[in-house]
């Protein structure tokens, strides 16, 4: 019944281990204060169950045109990002046009290319983290991509590839996407270039990362052109009516404090990653977004199990291509990451009396 592509994937698996602090998938940390929660609950109580919402989220893509100094017209939403990546590798170039990467990144590149059957080309990061240059030329020029996705930062490593790369090998390839959902953890973006028609680039944005991750909101920028032609393959009414208005209202009413979060994350960012460089053995790698890597001197299974048995869960990517012994962690609360530290500082303990 079901296509040989498909038997062959595997679904999409998600961190739901249960622990008293959460620290593994990139969340802001802090929810709505109650002030905004109850602005929030007289708009929903004026919508219109029975009715489907606006298809083109006219309102918000007013308000995010403003956010972000563009056009709404060169905006497209989506239900998250991954639906826009879900459409970008549906509508640009042919099936049988491959899709590159770097790996380790964000999987749903590959999940939607395996799953519409495109081939996938994926170069390894080098010992540094960043873009192995040589190596993603040769596959551009030889296989000739349809798409260049690039983490902007990279997830899961934080940091930002190097920006004199990406204009060398952007064109080599038809289409760069610039996936930022860490946007707001560093600045750094191609938004002038997207929505510039004579340069080959979009970026993707999410709203998940600073707050609202329960709503499933994602943004596509590009010239008007480039969004136009895209609308042929969305899905109607992609995102819903609740959706639309708790992002509207927290865009607005709630921004300073969206920005608020934002800032003090960043800033336990690097106190976070400056009290982890102090302990004897510990390596951490520089992130530009809410969750940094690290390495210790024990395997990174034993501490992960060790730092969940202290009820802090991180995420272990040891597993992934150049991260062998790496956990990744996302910033939380102060009080949440003195937790993670003083159970950190146990678990080595631990595994040092072992050794």
């Amino acid at each position: 019944m079901f296509a040989r592509r498909i038997e062959k994937l595997k679904a999409y698996r998600t961190e739901t281990t249960p622990a008293r602090i959460r620290l593994s998938s990139n969340e802001l940390p802090y929810d709505l204060p109650r002030w905004l929660k109850e602005r929030i609950k007289k708009e929903l109580a004026q919508i219109p169950f029975n009715r489907y919402p606006d298809p083109y989220a006219t309102e918000l893509r007013e308000v995010l045109a403003e956010l972000w100094g563009v056009k709404p017209e060169n905006l497209l939403l989506g239900n998250g990002s991954d639906e826009l990546i879900l459409y970008l590798q549906t509508a640009v170039g042919e099936l049988y046009e491959g899709v590159a990467y770097p790996i380790p990144t964000f999987p749903m590149y590959r999940v939607v290319a395996d799953t519409l059957g495109r081939p996938v080309y994926e170069v390894p990061l080098d010992e540094n983290l960043d873009l192995d240059e040589g190596a993603f030329e040769r596959v551009l020029e030889d296989y000739r991509p349809a798409l260049l996705f690039i983490s902007y930062p990279n997830n899961p490593t934080g940091n930002l590839f190097s920006r004199e790369k990406l204009e060398r090998l952007r064109k080599k390839v038809p289409l760069m996407v610039s996936d930022e959902a860490y946007f707001d953890f560093c600045g750094e973006t191609y938004l002038p270039e997207a929505v510039d028609a004579a340069q080959n680039v979009v970026v993707l944005r999410t709203l998940s990362k600073v707050g609202l991750a329960s709503l499933r909101v994602g943004a596509l920028i590009a010239d008007e052109a480039f969004v136009k032609e895209l609308l042929k393959v969305k899905m109607p009414f992609n995102v819903t009516y609740p959706s639309q208005v708790v992002a509207k209202v927290v865009l607005t009413e709630g921004l300073e404090f969206i920005r608020w979060a934002v800032e003090r994350v960043v800033a336990e960012r690097e106190r976070l990653t400056a009290e982890l460089s102090k302990m004897e053995g510990v390596e951490v790698f520089p992130s530009k977004a809410n969750f940094f890597l690290f390495k210790t001197p024990f395997e990174a299974d034993a501490v992960h199990r060790l730092l969940l048995e202290e009820g802090v869960l991180v995420r272990n990517v040891s597993y992934l291509p150049g991260l062998d012994g790496f956990l990744r962690v996302g910033v939380g609360k102060p009080e949440e990451n003195d937790a993670f530290l003083e159970a950190l500082r146990k678990v080595l303990k631990k595994l040092e009396a072992a050794s």
